[in-house]
């Protein structure tokens, strides 16, 4: 990465953004009949599935069901062909497992376990392209299935990384702006309330730019929430359409 300019004099990024710039987001609700709920996400040329099953009994020991509230549980895949490495990940991989904890602790921020005491919400979400920012299109994508599949949540789950970059702090870091190993952060926020769901760090930043990273995510975290809500208003509106409501 040595040599690469990741900004310009003139304030533009590698892809022509500007520091605080989302990458475009699409997104559909509703792309899979047999889940109760599902959702399919691109933020730049990230590329996210989530499907979502339940409330639904507990599987497996009945001694895994919690008594005031419903277990979440929370699988994270990528595709073979989602990296230009081609590199098989065996199922259960580690940084599987830690992507299931990260989105299993953040959704049970955000949904109303408590409205479903002793069952199930299953939530897999897959990454069928990486280019940077998988954490967040995947907690993008999960929030758009769990409200396909009817959950109650408090408020939308919406996340964005953030990166430092000659004291200038970037949105929506893109896998060369990833690679280029500078301090980048992943923030999952719920917008209403402006509470954080999960806050993760990689790589060391004065506490003195803290602040500046941090804001740029939760801005560009707001402003994935104006795409989101605009993406369930539309899904509902067809919806409607076809009950011929």
């Amino acid at each position: 990465m040595a040599g690469l300019e990741l900004l310009s004099d003139q304030g533009y990024r590698v892809d022509g953004r500007r520091a605080g710039e989302l990458r475009k987001i699409q997104a559909r609700m509703g792309v899979f009949a047999q889940a109760d709920g599902s959702a399919y996400i691109e933020q730049g040329n990230t590329k996210a599935l989530a499907v979502v099953y339940g409330p639904h009994e507990i599987r497996g020991s009945r001694a895994r069901a919690l008594p005031d509230r419903a277990l979440v549980n929370c699988q994270y895949s990528s595709a073979t062909f989602s990296t230009g490495e081609r590199k098989r990940r065996p199922h259960g991989d580690r940084k599987s497992c830690e992507m299931g904890l990260q989105l299993r602790q953040t959704f049970e921020a955000a949904i109303l376990t408590q409205l479903h005491p002793r069952s199930q919400i299953d939530i897999y979400v897959q990454v069928l392209q990486a280019d940077g920012g998988t954490y967040a299109a995947c907690v993008n994508a999960a929030t758009l299935a769990v409200l396909d599949a009817g959950i109650p949540m408090r408020d939308f789950v919406c996340a964005c990384s953030a990166g430092f970059v000659d004291g200038t702090a970037l949105a929506d870091l893109s896998h060369v702006e990833e690679a280029a190993g500078g301090p980048q952060l992943a923030l999952a926020l719920l917008p209403a309330s402006g509470q954080i769901a999960l806050l993760e760090m990689d790589a060391r930043l004065h506490e003195d730019h803290l602040e500046q990273v941090l804001e740029a995510a939760a801005r560009a975290s707001r402003d994935v929430h104006t795409v989101l809500d605009r993406v369930v208003r539309q899904h509902v509106q067809e919806a409607s359409v076809l009950l011929g409501d």
